[in-house]
C-alpha cells in the first residue's frame, strides 16, 4: 500500500541540481531513527547506513535532484531568461507554471510568442528552450528585488492519483526516493549480512556528479541504482521502442548510455524476482544514464553494479506518470 501523502510531499518539495537543501531536509527527517549512521557528504548527498554482520558494502543510490532551470537574465520589463539544469522536452513547457526560488518563492509561467502572431514557418518548427521566457506578473523592479542571476527554478505541479497511476512532477526520481525510504523502514530491526548504504544523491540530472563522489568515499562492493526508465507504451509506439510498459513490473536494467550492467548482478536480480514471484521487465535504454554508471566505476576497485528501474511515462516533461503497482 502506497503512503500517498509521503510520496506527494516528496514529489512536490523543490530540489534543483545544486540546490537540494529542502528535499534533503525532508528525507533526513524521514530516515532519522531508521539508520545506524547518517551523514551529508562534501557534495551534499545524504547517506544513511545500516550496519551488517560482515565488512562488505552494498550501496543503493536514488538521486534526489530534479530537472530544473537557473535564472540567467532579467530584462528591462521583468521577464526572466533561464538555463536548463537537466534535459527538457521544450514542447511541453508552453504556459506551464514554475516557481522561481529567489529571496522568496514567486510564481511564474513559461511564456512564448502567441500562435496568432507566428509565421507559417514558426508554427511548423519544433520549439526551442530559447523561445521561452518566464512571466511573473511583476514589474522589473519587483523581480530584481526578489530574484538574482543564478537562482533556481522548479516546476509547480501537484501530485495526484489518476486511475491506477500517480501523476505529477519530478517522479524522476522522487518515486525512487520514496521507495528507498520505504526500504529503510522494511530493514529496521533486521539482521543484514552486509553494510547497507542508502545514498540520496545530488546533481544526477547534470552528469551523475553526486554519485561519483558518494561511490568514491563509500567504495561499495555491490552497487544498485534506483531510478526510473522510459515507458513508451502509448499510441504510435512500435514494440521495440517501448523499453518498458506501465503495470508490468519493475525493470531490471541490462544497458543504458552510461553502463552495461554486470551480468552477475542482473542474474541475481532476475533469480530473486523469480523466486519471490515478483513480476519484472528487462530494460535496454539506448541513451541516457543513471547513477549506476558512476557506482560501477568509482571507489578503489569499482563495484558489481546493476539497476532497478521504475517505468515512467512522459519522462522529463511537465508531468510524469507511474503505475501504483510499479
Amino acid at each position: 500500500m502506497i503512503d500517498f501523502p509521503l510520496l506527494k510531499k516528496i514529489s512536490e518539495t523543490p530540489g534543483a541540481p545544486g540546490f537540494e537543501t529542502q528535499i534533503r531536509d525532508l528525507i533526513k527527517s524521514e530516515i532519522a531513527g531508521l539508520v545506524d549512521e547518517m551523514y551529508i557528504d562534501t557534495m551534499g548527498s545524504l547517506i544513511g547506513v545500516v550496519k551488517g554482520r560482515e565488512s562488505k558494502k552494498v550501496m543503493v543510490a536514488a538521486h534526489m535532484d530534479e530537472i530544473s532551470f537557473m535564472v540567467t537574465h532579467i530584462d528591462d520589463e521583468g521577464f526572466i531568461r533561464f538555463h536548463p539544469l537537466g534535459g527538457f522536452d521544450p514542447k511541453t513547457l508552453s504556459a506551464q507554471r514554475v516557481i522561481v526560488h529567489g529571496r522568496e518563492d514567486i510564481m511564474g509561467v513559461m511564456g512564448s510568442k502567441p500562435v496568432h502572431l507566428m509565421t507559417p514557418e514558426e508554427k511548423n518548427k519544433n520549439p526551442q528552450l530559447r523561445d521561452y521566457f518566464i512571466d511573473t506578473g511583476r514589474s522589473a523592479a519587483q523581480v530584481k528585488e526578489l530574484v538574482d542571476i543564478g537562482d533556481p527554478i522548479t516546476r509547480e505541479r501537484d501530485l495526484i492519483m489518476m486511475g491506477e497511476c500517480i501523476n505529477g512532477k519530478s517522479l524522476d526520481n522522487r518515486v525512487s526516493v520514496y521507495i528507498l525510504i520505504e526500504v529503510l523502514k522494511a530493514l529496521k530491526g533486521k539482521s543484514l549480512p552486509y553494510d547497507f548504504y542508502a545514498a540520496f544523491t545530488v546533481q544526477e540530472e547534470v552528469g551523475l556528479r553526486g554519485a561519483f563522489n558518494a561511490a568514491g568515499h563509500i567504495d561499495p562492493d555491490f552497487g544498485i541504482g534506483l531510478d526510473v526508465t522510459i515507458a513508451f507504451d502509448t499510441p504510435g509506439a512500435l514494440p521495440y521502442e517501448m523499453v518498458t510498459r506501465l503495470g508490468k513490473g519493475t525493470a531490471v536494467k541490462i544497458l543504458d548510455g552510461s553502463i552495461i550492467c554486470d551480468t552477475r548482478m542482473t542474474s541475481f536480480m532476475k533469480a530473486t524476482a523469480t523466486k519471490h514471484a515478483i513480476p519484472y521487465q528487462l530494460e535496454i535504454l539506448p541513451a541516457g544514464g543513471t547513477d549506476t554508471g558512476a557506482i560501477q566505476r568509482q571507489g578503489n576497485k569499482g563495484s558489481i553494479a546493476g539497476a532497478i528501474s521504475i517505468p515512467l511515462r512522459h519522462v522529463h516533461q511537465s508531468i510524469e506518470m507511474a503505475h501504483v503497482q510499479i
